[in-house]
C-alpha cells in the first residue's frame, strides 16, 4: 500500500531555508535498510518514521543515509509540523517517544507569519570528556589555537563534541579532513564536532554554527537542533553566556537560514533540560510505492 509522507523544511517559516527532512507515516511496516535506503534517495541528512505509541502521541524513528539515532532535532520540529498539518497531534502540543525517552512537545502561535512556533524539551545533558584541542582541530584544518574553551562531548539525546571557536573567520575556515575526522572517531564515538561562534549572522542571532558531514551523507547540515541543545548547555554550564535565553542560527552561508530560540532550564551546574523551539514549512506531500 502506498505510504504518506511529508517533506518539511525545519526551523523555519519559508520554503528552502533552515534543515528538510521526509516525514513517513510507516506505522513500523519498513525494515531498516529501506528506512536508510529512502534517505539516501532523498539526499537529505535524515528521515523521520512515525507509528503508533503506548506512551505518547507517536513514536518517531530517526535515520540517517548509513545508521539509526536515537534522537534528532530539526526532524523533531519537522515531524511535529507535519503531524499538526494532518491533525495527528493537538494544537498545544504533546508528547514523542524516541530512542532518547519521550520528548515533551510545545506550541505556540507564530509571532510573524507562518507556521506555529514548534518547541521541543532536551534531556537534561550528560557532560562527557573534554577532549585534546589537537585531536578536534585536525578534523576541521585548524589550530587549537583557535578555540574559546576546550571541546567537550555534550548529549541533551545524541552526544557531539561542542567545539566553540574564537571568532567568524576560523569558523569559515573549517574545512572536513577524512584522516583528522578517522583520528577523532577512533577516540571518541560522537557525531562530528559541531562548530560553534558566538554573535549570530543576523542582528538577531546570539550563536552561529556549522556542521560538516562525511559520504553518505550530504557535505554539511543547514541546521542541527540536536547539537543546538547540547551547544547551549555547554556555553551555559562554562558561564559564556550571561542569560539562559538566546537565538541560534545556522546555515546562512548555505543559502538555507534557520534560527531557534532556545532556552536552558536550571543553573549551570545543574541543568534540567533545553528547550528548542522554531517553525516548520511543509514543502511537498506525497505517497512512497515501494
Amino acid at each position: 500500500m502506498p505510504i504518506e509522507f511529508d517533506w518539511v523544511d525545519a526551523f523555519t517559516a519559508a520554503p528552502f531555508g533552515g534543515n528538510g527532512c521526509a516525514v513517513v507515516y510507516d506505522d513500523g511496516a519498513l525494515s531498516d535498510e529501506s528506512c536508510m535506503a529512502l534517505v539516501r534517495e532523498t539526499s537529505l541528512s535524515e528521515c523521520t518514521f512515525v507509528g503508533p505509541s503506548d506512551s505518547a502521541d507517536a513514536a518517531v524513528r530517526y535515520f540517517l543515509a548509513d545508521r539509526e539515532v536515537p534522537f534528532a532535532g530539526h526532524p523533531t520540529i519537522a515531524t511535529v509540523a507535519s503531524m499538526l498539518e494532518r491533525g495527528r497531534l493537538a494544537e498545544t502540543g504533546g508528547r514523542l517517544e524516541t530512542g532518547a525517552g519521550v520528548i515533551p512537545i510545545d506550541v505556540a502561535a507564530p509571532p510573524n507569519g507562518g507556521g506555529p512556533v514548534i518547541t521541543m524539551t532536551q534531556n537534561a545533558p550528560v557532560f562527557g570528556p573534554r577532549l585534546d584541542p589537537g585531536l578536534v582541530a585536525a578534523v576541521g584544518g585548524l589550530s587549537p589555537d583557535d578555540f574559546l574553551a576546550p571541546p567537550r562531548i555534550v548529549s541533551t539525546g545524541l552526544p557531539f563534541c561542542i567545539a566553540v571557536l574564537k571568532d567568524r573567520a576560523a569558523l569559515r575556515r573549517v574545512a572536513l579532513q577524512p584522516e583528522g575526522l578517522r583520528r577523532f572517531q577512533a577516540e571518541a564515538d560522537v557525531m562530528e564536532p559541531f562548530w560553534v561562534t558566538l554573535g549570530g549572522e543576523t542582528e538577531a542571532g546570539d550563536t552561529f554554527a556549522r556542521l560538516l558531514l562525511p559520504p553518505p551523507l550530504p557535505p554539511e547540515d543547514p541546521f542541527t537542533g540536536s547539537a543546538t541543545g547540547a551547544m547551549a548547555a555547554f556555553l551555559w554550564a562554562e558561564g559564556l553566556f550571561d542569560g539562559p535565553q538566546f537565538v541560534a542560527e545556522q546555515g546562512h552561508w548555505m543559502g538555507r537560514p534557520g534560527r531557534a530560540q532556545v532556552e536552558v532550564l536550571g543553573s549551570p551546574d545543574a541543568i534540567e533540560g533545553v528547550r528548542v523551539g522554531g517553525q516548520g514549512h511543509i514543502l511537498m506531500r506525497g505517497y512512497l510505492t515501494l
